[in-house]
């Protein structure tokens, strides 16, 4: 039997030193030329087996970072309303959620999008990001109803998400989803650590509790981190 090339036994090196947990995942591979010496080879050589790695989600290539160890990527069902804190620790990683501005307010300039919930307000108004394995993973624009859920006001979101927090103390009986794509704005790619123009999925998610409208939110995340699935049988 012909032995495996070159190429494809330095990517079965690196991809066994990733699954077996010696890189991790935000972790940066070995530079090229440091490569180049271990295996005493071209740079072509090295640059197959590490296209072949990307090709396989196990890195991502950034010119400022170098190549790092890719993230799991995610998926959920689109008939389902994950919990993004327990998604992210069934895949081993550790999560995080920050927040970053809270205010209560009325609806703004009747945006159809939060008269869905109420018409006037009040409305706890809050924008955070959720971190996973120590990266941003989703940036995220709420708004909850107070008529519908006063206890929301006192609440804690500093490190807790209010979706968390929502499944458990206001849950849902009826929500609609609305998923979509964009380019990151300036600001979202501050957020989310992405060059500007980077491709995003976008969910919008209105949630009701017998009949009352409970929350609205928006959800943005880099498109090679997060993916809606659904399965349907008849």
């Amino acid at each position: 039997m012909k032995p495996p090339g070159l190429a494809r036994r330095i990517r079965a090196d690196l991809e066994a030193r990733i699954r077996s947990g010696a890189l991790n995942p935000g972790d940066r591979l070995p530079t090229e030329q440091a490569l180049m010496a271990e295996y005493g080879c071209a740079r072509m050589t090295v640059s197959k087996a590490i296209g072949a790695l990307a090709g396989a989600g196990l890195v991502t290539r950034n010119r400022r970072a170098g190549t790092l160890v890719a993230h799991p990527h995610v998926q959920t069902a689109v008939l389902e309303i994950p919990d993004i804190a327990e998604t992210i620790a069934a895949l081993g990683e550790t999560y995080a959620f920050r927040l970053l501005a809270r205010g209560v307010r009325g609806t703004v300039g009747q945006d159809a999008r939060e008269t869905a919930l109420s018409p006037v307000g009040p409305l706890l108004d809050l924008r955070g990001l959720h971190v996973a394995g120590g990266s941003p993973f989703a940036l995220e624009e709420r708004v909850i109803d107070l008529a519908a859920v006063p206890d929301a006001r006192s609440a804690d979101f500093s490190g807790q998400a209010p979706g968390s927090w929502l499944l458990k103390h206001a849950p849902w009986t009826e929500a609609r989803h609305r998923i979509g794509a964009l380019a990151a704005s300036p600001a979202e790619a501050r957020a989310l650590d992405i060059r500007t123009g980077h491709a995003c999925l976008m969910v919008e998610r209105w949630t009701f509790r017998l009949g009352q409208g409970v929350t609205f939110v928006r959800q943005i995340f880099p498109h090679e981190r997060y993916e809606l699935t659904a399965e349907f049988r008849n």
